[in-house]
């Protein structure tokens, strides 16, 4: 009898605490949104299958900075990012399904960590990445660039016409790899002399295979694993059959092999008191002069090898495909540019130097405004995603209109709500970037436009590019300063002009921006533009 009042008293109790969540519940349905595309998928396939931006700017400029897309927020006002990013610390996680896209491309990394861990991760890896450390890099960036233009004017060179259509994202990519290779591991990838060299070919296409054009059943399916507990979820990914999931796996050996080697190669140099310079380095001295609860276990500092070799590779390239590309579709800018280089170059001359120092690029204001306006309008990363470990409040800078007509200055969220933070539609934000914000200018970053941001969120610029807050990007320093030497070194030599492809130039996402030719998917990502070698004679 006691056991069946108990039983009675136990699901009154369930029953009454259900009611009570269900009408006490914080709720964001009142938060408005494009309807679903897809009952199972929400906007999903908007958001992933069309180049990156073509629906974001849309809901940005119908809806406001926040959107409610099926069981999602979709984030860009300012003052909600500066409270996720920087204010409520960790209290905005990675989202389950998301982490596996992560521990596919770098493994259990910085990028993967969160919480005590990314702050364990952080302290170790933050010796290597100083602005001192990026300053003594500069020298190397410049070189791998000049590798580049040596390769093209002998290519040039054996032309009737004296300039040739290249695939600049391809080059572009062979000598990021070369030059993250030495700078983080004092290591020769060897790239621009083999073309075919084994840590190159496995990252060719790597993101476009795996994830570019991405169907209705794969977005169903990473949508699903979040109900997984995580060892099932690893084990799938880890063993399902896929192409691209093949890819990604290859990948991994190939540079989790060569870390491997990296780091017992460091280890016995630290022993013997010959420890180098270079972020490998470092990053092995840094861990074993920390006690064990801070240190990074085996798997932990291979996996910081792939985060490196995959954020400034591959992202360094393709935000300097951008760059060239804008300059093409806007010669008088590629003009005014290589005028500001030449003429920097004159000045380094008169004083007895050909190499240009950190405070040299410092004093080319529209370097400068080039280079912020490149990760503006082209944000390589161009989202992120997170999930509220708690009832949260997200502050706004402005007003949102909800469906009722009610206008509110903040936004209850509910523990679990996900939130898909748009960097690319951040980026193109009015009320920060000006009336302007979709076009490609320079300028505003000279003309007393650019104003104090009222929320400031990012590190450079007061972009989302290199995301904020806790999470910054590391090696944003190293980005920088790698794309100003690379456009230095190559707009100062050579002339880009479009192509009959420039039209159809697409915003790949695929989870890096990529970009690829429409109808060529076949090949994969590429930018074909005609290069020329430049004239010294104009300015």
């Amino acid at each position: 009898m006691q056991l069946i009042l108990l039983i009675v008293c136990l699901f009154i109790f369930l029953l009454c605490y259900t009611t009570y969540r269900h009408f006490t519940r914080i709720s964001v349905a009142g938060v408005r949104g494009p309807e679903p595309s897809s009952w199972l998928l929400g906007n999903l396939p908007e958001l992933f299958g069309g180049p990156v931006g073509e629906a974001e700017f849309k809901w940005q400029e119908i809806y406001g900075g926040v959107v409610r897309i099926k069981a999602s927020l979709w984030v860009t006002d300012p003052k909600a990012l500066q409270y996720i990013y920087q204010t409520s610390g960790y209290r905005f996680h990675k989202q389950p399904e998301r982490l596996e896209v992560t521990r596919m491309i770098s493994g259990r990394g910085i990028l993967w960590a969160d919480g005590t861990d990314h702050k364990r991760h952080r302290k170790v890896m933050l010796p290597g990445f100083t602005t001192p450390e990026a300053k003594a890099l500069l020298p190397l960036f410049f070189s791998c660039a000049a590798q580049i233009g040596a390769k093209w004017k002998d290519i040039i060179g054996a032309t009737a016409e004296q300039s040739a259509v290249l695939d600049v994202t391809g080059w572009a990519s062979r000598a990021t790899l070369d030059a993250i290779g030495q700078a983080a591991f004092d290591y020769q990838f060897g790239a621009m002399e083999n073309a075919n060299n084994i840590v190159g070919t496995a990252y060719t296409n790597l993101f476009m295979d795996t994830f570019g054009s991405p169907s209705d059943a794969s977005l169903l399916a990473l949508s699903l694993l979040q109900y997984l507990p995580r060892r099932i979820r690893e084990f799938l990914v880890d063993h399902i059959p896929s192409r691209g999931l093949e890819h990604v796996r290859y990948t991994a050996q190939v540079t989790t092999a060569v870390a491997r080697e990296l780091v017992a190669s460091k280890s016995a140099a630290l022993l013997q008191g010959k420890g180098n310079r270079d972020i490998m380095s470092l990053l092995v001295k840094a861990n074993a002069s920390e006690n064990e609860k801070m240190k990074l276990n085996e798997d932990e500092l291979l996996s910081q090898m792939r985060t490196i070799i995959m954020a400034g590779h591959e992202t360094t390239a393709n935000s300097f495909s951008w760059a060239v590309l804008e300059l093409a579709r806007q010669p008088k800018i590629q003009s005014r540019l290589r005028s500001e280089i030449h003429s920097m170059e004159r000045t380094l001359q008169a004083r007895g130097s050909h190499e240009f120092s950190t405070s040299d690029i410092e004093s080319m204001p529209y370097l400068s405004a080039v280079v912020k306006e490149v990760l503006r309008f082209h944000p390589v990363s161009f989202n992120n995603f997170r999930q509220s470990a708690a009832d949260d409040v997200l502050p706004l800078l402005r007003p949102l209109t909800l469906r009722s007509g009610e206008v509110i200055t903040e936004l209850p969220v509910p523990k679990g709500m996900k939130v898909i933070i748009s960097i690319a539609a951040y980026n193109r934000n009015k009320d920060v970037f000006g009336h302007d914000a979709h076009t490609f200018n320079p300028e505003r970053w000279l003309d007393g436009s650019m104003r104090k941001p009222e929320a400031p969120v990012g590190p450079y610029a007061n972009l989302l590019t290199f995301a904020g807050g806790l999470r910054t990007c590391i090696g944003w320093r190293f980005a920088v300063l790698e794309l100003q030497a690379f456009l230095i070194e190559l707009v100062s030599n050579f002339e880009f002009a479009l192509t009959a492809e420039a039209p159809s130039i697409r915003r790949e996402a695929c989870v890096v921006m990529c970009p690829t030719v429409e109808g060529q998917r076949e090949k994969g990502t590429q930018l074909p533009l005609r290069v020329s070698v430049a004239s010294r004679d104009y300015d």
